[in-house]
C-alpha cells in the first residue's frame, strides 16, 4: 500500500479483522497494537514510497513482517524516558515472543523488513493476567458502582 499517514490505521484494522475472525482472536489487539507501531515508523522515518506488510498465521502463531524500500539503518529500540517518541518498538519488544529487523537486496533495490512473533500465553501465567482479563470473582455488573479505596485516617 502507498506509505500514507492512512497505512497504520488500514493495516491495523485489517490485521485485527483477520485475527478475530480466525483461531488468534486472544492476539488481535496487541497485532494491532505491534502493526501499528512498526507501519507508523515506515512512514515516520523512512522515505519509502510503499509499505508491504505480510501476515503468516499459524497453528501456534502469527507472524507479521513490514517491509519498506528505505536504505537507512535498521531500527532499535530507544530508551528515552523523556522524549516524546521512540517507544515503539519498545512496545513491540514487550508483548512480542520475539522480533527483530533485516535489510535484503532485490534486483536493483535494497529493502528493510522488521518483523515480530505473537504467541497465546500459557494459561495463568503472567500474560495471561493482563489489565483487563477476566478472573473469576471479578467480573463488573453494569449496575455496580466502581470500588474505592478507604480514605486514610
Amino acid at each position: 500500500m502507498p506509505n500514507s499517514a492512512f497505512a497504520a490505521k488500514i493495516v491495523r484494522d485489517f490485521v485485527g479483522a483477520l485475527l478475530r475472525t480466525g483461531a488468534h482472536a486472544g492476539l488481535a489487539d496487541d497485532a494491532r497494537l505491534c502493526v501499528s507501531e512498526v507501519v507508523s515508523n515506515v512512514y515516520c522515518h523512512t522515505r519509502s514510497e510503499l509499505v508491504r506488510v505480510e501476515v503468516l498465521v499459524g497453528r501456534e502463531e502469527v507472524a507479521v513482517h513490514v517491509t519498506n524500500d528505505h536504505t537507512g539503518p535498521l531500527p532499535e529500540p530507544l530508551v528515552r524516558p523523556e522524549g516524546e517518541g521512540g517507544r515503539g518498538l519498545l512496545v513491540v519488544n514487550g508483548l512480542a515472543a520475539s522480533w527483530g529487523s533485516s535489510t535484503r537486496k532485490v534486483k536493483a533495490r535494497r529493502t528493510k523488513t522488521v518483523w515480530f512473533v505473537l504467541t497465546e500465553p500459557e494459561p495463568g501465567t503472567e500474560a495471561d493476567c493482563r489489565v483487563g482479563a477476566a478472573e473469576p470473582g471479578n467480573e463488573t455488573r453494569p449496575d455496580a458502582a466502581p470500588a474505592q479505596a478507604p480514605l486514610p485516617h
